[in-house]
């Protein structure tokens, strides 16, 4: 009975936690995980961009074919200049952390550890890759994990076999990665995190801007009608409004302090049948000996004729 109180009580302190104090890392792929069934919308957008609205470039490099039941790597390149610093949560300056996620094609999964080089592993050091759920496999999670040390992150991936699996089929497959830098704009709960623009509430006019409650800043605007509304803008963001200037509904009071982003890129793998390669080789042996058989044979007769014309 103890030992299930504390397991409520755990569980309770968690969920308030989640709903009342959203933090920097929760808007990484972990948190898509958690709220979305799979991570690829019906329209072929990752979930991700929901959250992270700058569009960035990711890209990827994976082997044009690979073998049945064998480990190749995917690496997943999230470019962006080390030197730049986030806003943190609490407003600080910060370096920025990554994420990616990988859709791989049904039956192509994590390879396990005892299958990876020693390549693979001194590659995948440090980075801890999970999936999305216990029944997909073939979709992996990273992050986030320190950018300056993680721009490339690679994925080891195990092939399926079709002789071991009937519903895998040799032929050409798609995989679907996106890559994260720097935090969200929206947390998961639908809050709008201090990583972005915020803007006037109403149209009017700047009444005073005085500082809030933990180093945010609470801008007054006088409406039109008399009525007055404030603002509250977290610590991170920089106001850009003075008392006294007019501003629209809508109309950005602070600058843009993002940095990161978000961006997906598709890419094609070939499941290939080791026995088209065998049958491709011979092909090639059987022409490069007919071509040898056949100059071989040019030169017999020609030696012919120019016997019987002496």
């Amino acid at each position: 009975m103890r030992r299930l109180t504390t397991l409520l009580l755990s569980s309770a302190l968690a969920i308030s936690a989640l709903l009342f104090a959203p933090q920097a890392s929760w808007a990484y792929p972990f948190w898509a995980q958690q709220n979305y069934d799979s991570p690829r919308e019906a329209t072929g957008k990752l979930v991700c961009a929901n959250c992270h609205l700058a569009k960035k470039t990711t890209k990827v490099e994976v082997p044009q074919a690979v073998f049945p039941d064998s480990v190749f790597k995917a690496v997943v390149k999230i470019p962006y200049d080390t030197a730049i610093q986030q806003v943190a949560g609490d407003g600080s300056a910060a370096g920025l952390n990554v994420g990616a996620v990988v859709m791989l094609p049904d039956g192509f999964k994590l390879a396990p550890a005892d299958r990876l080089s020693d390549e693979l592993k001194e590659e995948t050091a440090g980075v801890y890759v999970t999936q999305w759920s216990d029944d997909q496999p073939n979709i992996l999670l990273v992050g986030p994990i320190p950018g300056d040390q993680h721009q490339e992150i690679v994925f080891p991936i195990l092939s399926p076999d079709p002789a071991s699996d009937s519903a895998i089929h040799f032929g050409k497959y798609q995989l679907h990665v996106g890559g994260n830098r720097g935090r969200g704009q929206v947390y998961p709960t639908g809050e709008k995190s201090n990583n972005g623009v915020f803007n006037a509430s109403v149209a009017g006019t700047v009444a005073s801007i005085t500082p809030g409650d933990n180093g945010a800043t609470v801008v007054a605007i006088t409406a039109a009608d008399g009525s007055s509304v404030n603002d509250t803008i977290p610590a991170g963001p920089t106001v850009k409004v003075a008392v006294g200037e007019a501003v629209a509904a809508g109309a950005p009071l602070t600058n843009d302090p993002n940095v990161g982003g978000f961006g997906q890129i598709d890419a094609e793998v070939v499941l290939q049948n080791p026995v088209r390669i065998y049958g491709l080789l011979a092909f090639f042996a059987a022409v490069a000996l007919a071509q040898i058989m056949l100059v071989l044979k040019k030169r017999q007769i020609e030696k012919v004729q120019a016997f019987e014309g002496v």
